[in-house]
């Protein structure tokens, strides 16, 4: 089977990683689209032995808006040559492309356009129609009927899973740390379509949450953009692909961001997320780790984020405590990547039979 994939962001790196090799070592025909966004070169570049770049660097959101039919034409004429038979992405890109190809969609996506900016919803609205099929974890608020399907895990399980992941103790050792404590602070550019109008912590904010918790551990910042001189040397020097080490190991995660905190918290490791997006309108993911799971704390409040981390910090032991919490949430949850390579390997026979029994989806776990 000849299969194509448009992966456009760091986190969607890792989502596909395990899912194409396992489809490579089975045989299929692989084609990997890249953009040039943030991270995810030297990503694509560490986890696939080829891949197309359609999409240039772009300078913020409206400027990848004006790009983006230049993309499209790019990556439409190297995959007309190619002619795959099944398109698989994350959103508008693989939908218009499937169209112009007239080959089945299949879209993972875990945002919700509904309880999103009025930017995304709209962008949303645009490339639906196009999708053969839509699958989504099952806290997903948003149902889009026939079309839609819903599992339950997290797209961070994808590469997270124990039976896809090996924590490299050695990685302490990269980071001069030992046994002591550290924390990792995570944050968000804020320049994704999504992203319109939303905001994460102030450099105020990041300059006093480092104050603070280096009263009682190492810190280390990941950060999509430049931060304050003052706070430069504390950014994390690892290879981009031991981020989710140094995740494991961490006593705890402070940040802006989406992905990071799902993949905290599913590792074991407690996280506090403060942005705009949280409140009534949130994402189903995060309310269920917050309400259902207790791995992780949402604020929308910079203040009240910061005196949760200098509380979480303190307490003894605490990753232990966690660890009974992950566990819970792993036998709740399915193996993603081992559902998507058979839904793919068996599509369009695998949808019918989940639209049949979506009991189907439980044997992953």
């Amino acid at each position: 089977m000849k299969l194509a994939f448009l992966i456009n962001t760091p986190a969607q790196v890792h989502f596909w990683r395990n899912i194409i090799k396992i489809l490579e070592s089975r045989g299929h025909s692989v084609e990997v689209l890249a953009r040039d966004y943030g991270e995810a070169i030297p990503l694509f570049k560490e986890y696939f032995n080829s891949y197309f770049v359609h999409s240039k660097k772009s300078d913020g959101p409206y400027k990848k808006i004006i790009n983006f039919p230049f993309d499209m034409i790019r990556a439409y004429k190297y995959l007309n040559a190619v002619r795959p038979e099944i398109i698989l992405g994350y959103g508008i890109d693989s939908a218009y492309i499937s169209r112009f190809l007239r080959k089945p969609c299949i879209i993972f996506n875990d945002s919700e356009p509904l309880n999103n900016t009025f930017f995304y919803s709209q962008h949303f609205k645009l490339f639906l129609r196009f999708v053969d099929v839509y699958i989504s974890p099952d806290t997903f608020k948003n149902d889009f009927g026939i079309k839609h399907i819903k599992i339950r895990s997290f797209k961070e399980m994808a590469y997270l899973h124990p039976k896809h992941f090996n924590p490299d103790k050695s990685v302490l050792d990269y980071l001069g740390i030992g046994d002591n404590k550290f924390v990792l602070l995570r944050f968000n550019a804020f320049d994704a379509l999504h992203d319109i109008g939303q905001w994460g912590f102030s450099n105020e904010n990041k300059t006093k949450l480092v104050k603070e918790l280096e009263k009682y551990c190492r810190v280390f910042i990941s950060s999509e953009k430049k931060l304050p001189a003052e706070l430069e040397p504390y950014r994390i020097k690892i290879p981009l692909h031991k981020i989710h080490d140094v995740l494991f190991y961490a006593d705890l995660l402070v940040g802006d961001t989406q992905t990071l905190t799902t993949e905290a918290g599913i590792l074991g490791t407690p996280a506090i997320r403060c942005n705009s997006f949280v409140g009534e309108k949130d994402m189903g993911n995060f309310i269920a780790l917050e309400k259902d799971y207790g791995l992780i704390f949402n604020y929308n409040n910079p203040e009240k984020a910061i005196e949760k981390a200098i509380e979480l910090i303190q307490i003894s032991n605490i990753k232990k405590d966690w660890s009974i919490k992950k566990e819970k949430l792993l036998k709740e949850t399915i193996d993603v990547t081992g559902f998507m390579v058979w839904f793919i390997e068996n599509y369009p026979a695998s949808f019918s039979k989940v639209q049949e029994n979506t009991r189907l989806i439980d044997r992953f776990i």
